[in-house]
């Protein structure tokens, strides 16, 4: 079950910003471990020569390519590298994305465009250039990357930006399902809720912890149902799911990997 072997995986922020396992690092990993053949992408080459690394280390196959997906000219480039090295892409997973708080007033327009961008452009640019790749070949499945931030939204602390751009690539994978679904290609979105990754102690503690980990990691664990904050693995399971034959009937959805944090309300 599960078997990805013969499949090539297109995968987007495969590098972590830290120790540990990043949604995009488990998820490049989890993949080669069921047999696909991953091209891992990131911005910094270190962190995705790790990923790397570790898929080759058990075993795998992995080619990495650093790119921007901001820029059209890289990621057209990178899914060029991709086509040259395996001939193929069958999984794309749209990776790329982070948060910065602020409200319309407080937000400074840069930043609110750096947001839009950064969240909905990427996604955008990697189905742009892979969707006629998979589209020749006759079939694929995209996986998109939301956030919980999309479906519920805080009083204390708001996230303007970062909550309309993931709300987008909600409604981007709804309109790339629909567009490709007599085409053989599925689209649909993972939305990670309040995950314990090495964003948590490289960026968020400093936004929102006053430098004090231990104190905002428990806050994170306690503000969840199931009473702990999620792993990259809970995110990188939920897209081999989506990504599988066994999900070929699926397409247009999406499968929240929160621990119960949105149907739980407000808090």
């Amino acid at each position: 079950m599960l078997d990805l072997t013969g499949k090539v995986a297109f995968v987007t922020g495969a590098g972590s910003v830290g120790p540990g396992w990043g949604n995009g690092k488990a998820t490049a990993v989890l993949l080669a471990r069921q047999g696909a053949q991953v091209f891992a992408l990131d911005i910094e080459p270190a962190a995705v020569a790790e990923t790397a690394a570790i898929i080759e280390g058990e075993g795998g196959i992995c080619a990495t390519h650093v790119c921007d997906m901001l820029v059209a000219e890289a990621v057209e480039a990178a899914v060029a590298a991709c086509l040259a090295r395996f001939g193929r892409i069958d999984i794309l997973v749209n990776n790329v994305g982070g948060s910065h708080p602020g409200g319309p007033v407080d937000m400074p327009e840069e930043v609110w465009d750096r947001q839009i961008d950064f969240n909905l452009k990427t996604p955008f640019l990697g189905c742009k250039y892979v969707l006629p790749v998979m589209e020749a070949q006759g079939g694929g499945a995209v996986v998109n990357i939301s956030s919980v931030a999309a479906l519920r939204m805080g009083a204390g602390r708001i996230h303007s930006g970062y909550s309309a751009s993931k709300a987008g690539v909600i409604a981007f994978s709804k309109s790339v399902a629909m567009g490709y679904a007599r085409r053989g290609i599925r689209c649909n979105t993972v939305i990670p809720g309040l995950m314990h990754t090495p964003l948590v102690e490289h960026r968020l503690v400093r936004q929102l912890g006053a430098n004090d980990a231990e104190a905002l990691i428990a806050r994170r664990h306690a503000s969840v149902p199931v009473g702990h904050m999620g792993s990259g693995w809970d995110v990188a399971h939920a897209v081999l799911f989506l990504v599988s034959d066994e999900a070929k009937y699926i397409t247009g959805t999406e499968l929240a990997v929160d621990g119960g944090f949105t149907a739980a309300g407000p808090v």
